[in-house]
């Protein structure tokens, strides 16, 4: 270390040791890649978002410790927080303990207790789940579970949870599931067994907005003479893919399938005789 890295190792006789004499000294800076780096801002601003939705505090600690790595490798400190951010215009913030029950409960496989409050009901149902996956989407945490009321795999959404409590019983994951495989099945939130191609044909004016985007990973984008593009991507449910569609209005026409067809021309319908 003292001939190869300019240490200020010194040695002491009466000790019969080595010291440092110079307090200051630091190893040499490990460079990282621009992915890598990118990858700590990322890491750090969602863990702050984290600590502003009050879902622990104990992180506060890890990021001092990527901040610590970062300040090596910018030019100006308060770059930190200009070069990157996040801005969700819409998200569902998670009780501290809801989230760290939740989390206790995928991380130790155990069971968990709790009464959630749906828009689809108007009273709080009582829960048992075995908790699986926790999954951040659009700003809103998400509990993937196995409910024992329904017999089958749940979506809760961690904000409308109360009175949680993790139970001693320890349960295993199924040896045919996988998260992954499971969370790509389909187009956002929404999965299941029950999947459906779902064909959309976007105006010429519209694709020029829509060219690049990736709506799932198993999407087909077709090119038309005219200039519109037609996207085809597997989806669960019909609930989130309508808000999407009649988000670009008349922009969009849905080719296939004739179910959820129907239901954006009855939602249109509704909407004219608003205006």
């Amino acid at each position: 270390m003292r001939d190869r890295l300019n240490c200020p190792l010194f040695y002491d006789p009466g000790r019969k040791g080595y010291f440092y004499k110079d307090d200051t000294f630091s190893l040499p800076l490990i460079y990282l890649s621009a992915e890598e780096l990118s990858s700590l801002l990322i890491a750090r601003k969602f863990l702050q978002d984290i600590i502003e939705k009050n879902i622990g505090d104990e992180l506060s600690s890890v990021i001092q410790k990527i901040t610590a790595i970062l300040k090596k490798h910018m030019a100006e400190e308060n770059l930190i927080d200009d070069a990157l951010s996040f801005q969700l215009i819409q998200y569902a913030t998670a009780p501290e303990k809801m989230f760290k029950g939740a989390l206790e409960g995928c991380l130790q496989r155990k069971s968990l207790h709790f009464q959630y409050y749906s828009p689809a009901y108007e009273d709080a149902t009582v829960r048992t789940v075995d908790p699986f996956h926790l999954l951040n989407y659009m700003g809103t945490w998400h509990l993937i579970a196995y409910c024992h009321t329904k017999k089958n795999l749940r979506n809760f959404v961690v904000g409308r949870m109360r009175d949680l409590k993790v139970l001693d019983t320890t349960f295993s994951m199924p040896q045919d599931f996988d998260i992954k495989e499971y969370l790509q099945s389909a187009f956002g939130i929404y999965k299941g067994k029950s999947i459906n191609e779902v064909t959309l044909r976007f105006s010429p004016m519209k694709s020029k907005w829509i060219a690049g985007q990736m709506w799932h990973k198993n999407q087909k984008v077709k090119c038309l003479k005219d200039g519109s593009l037609e996207l085809t991507f597997p989806v669960a449910n019909y609930a989130e893919i309508s808000m999407e569609i009649l988000k670009h209005g008349a922009g969009v026409e849905v080719i296939k399938p004739k179910a959820l067809r129907d239901i954006i021309k009855k939602e249109a319908k509704q909407i004219a005789k608003i205006y």
